[in-house]
């Protein structure tokens, strides 16, 4: 019985996006005069409570031009724009704010999937030990974490001291590939001062540096240490995930004023892994076993706050001034 009732109230939903809600969109627009796009437009503010209106109309559209326009290249959408108007009988010198406001969209959601193609990319490339620009690279993240402690050789134990696993960290970037490694870097070098202190609380020098009394006489954090570097990749990985499930379409939407790029993803990743810091120490883990039980907790209060149209996980990079006459 269950069963069947299931797939009753499914059909049921079917037949109503199919039939029913065009019909209803349809009376709508002879009751208002404006189509779906102009009634978004104008009785919703700008960032992402408006684009993803926009974005679900076109992609829900019967037109296959309209459903296309969301995925066309950035140099196409000024005409893209102008298929729309033509199609939807509107005329830009009557309605110029509109064709601004459907450009600034379709420039966010072709420019989100733009950057997920950017990140995908950066994901498959393997990190390569023979390319002088990725050792490069892996010698700055060093250099901007450790800037008093010279690397004495390329192969080092001394990597240990920043969250990598072994001697050569080539082999720590498997999973995340060169993104990991440019999520790293960019977070050592444009938000040092923070990536420095995360670096500092992961190692926990309870035990090495200071005896049991003068650690609780400083009060120190209690939560155990954690590998800064492999923590940093995994953070990454939750990102991209974010991304790719396009959960952060309500962040981004929020705060590029136009297309997102990789810096906005990058600013991103500075956040979380400052958050997720923050968040392992007030889960207070009993030890690193429980490092997934603390992501997944993490993920799902992330995910939480993303379902918020008004989101912007990390407001200061956010272009609000840009947003507000789109």
């Amino acid at each position: 019985m269950k069963h069947f009732l299931r797939m009753f109230i499914q059909v049921c939903l079917y037949f109503y996006c199919k039939f029913l809600w065009r019909c209803l969109k349809f009376v709508v627009r002879k009751l208002t005069g404006r189509c779906e796009l102009q009634r978004i437009c104008y009785n919703t503010k700008p960032g992402a409570a408006r684009t993803m209106k926009i974005e679900a109309s076109l992609k829900g559209s019967k037109s296959k031009r309209l459903q296309t326009s969301v995925s066309v290249h950035p140099d196409a959408i000024e005409k893209t724009i102008d298929d729309i108007m033509e199609l939807k009988k509107i005329n830009p010198d009557i309605n110029p704010q509109l064709g601004v406001s459907l450009q600034a969209c379709l420039l966010q959601i072709v420019g989100y999937r733009n950057l997920v193609v950017e990140v995908e990319k950066l994901r498959r490339e393997p990190y390569d030990s023979e390319n002088p620009q990725h050792e490069e690279m892996l010698l700055k993240l060093w250099k901007c974490l450790k800037p008093n402690s010279p690397l004495k050789a390329r192969i080092s134990k001394q990597w240990c001291e920043i969250g990598f696993q072994g001697d050569d960290p080539k082999t720590d970037f498997r999973g995340m590939g060169l993104l990991g490694l440019y999520n790293l870097v960019y977070f050592a070098e444009w938000d040092t001062e923070v990536a420095q202190q995360v670096l500092s609380d992961s190692l926990h020098p309870k035990y090495s540096q200071l005896s049991k009394a003068e650690w609780e006489k400083k009060k120190f954090d209690k939560a155990i240490g954690y590998s800064f570097a492999i923590v940093g990749i995994n953070i990454t990985d939750l990102a991209y995930n974010l991304l790719v499930s396009g959960a952060l379409k309500t962040h981004f939407y929020n705060v590029a004023p136009e297309a997102p790029t990789l810096t906005h993803f990058q600013q991103t990743f500075c956040y979380l892994m400052h958050e997720f810091h923050k968040f392992w120490v007030e889960e207070d883990p009993l030890d690193i076993m429980e490092f997934n039980r603390v992501r997944e907790k993490f993920h799902k209060r992330i995910l939480k706050q993303l379902q918020n149209p008004e989101m912007a996980l990390c407001p200061h990079f956010a272009a609000s001034e840009s947003l507000i006459n789109m």
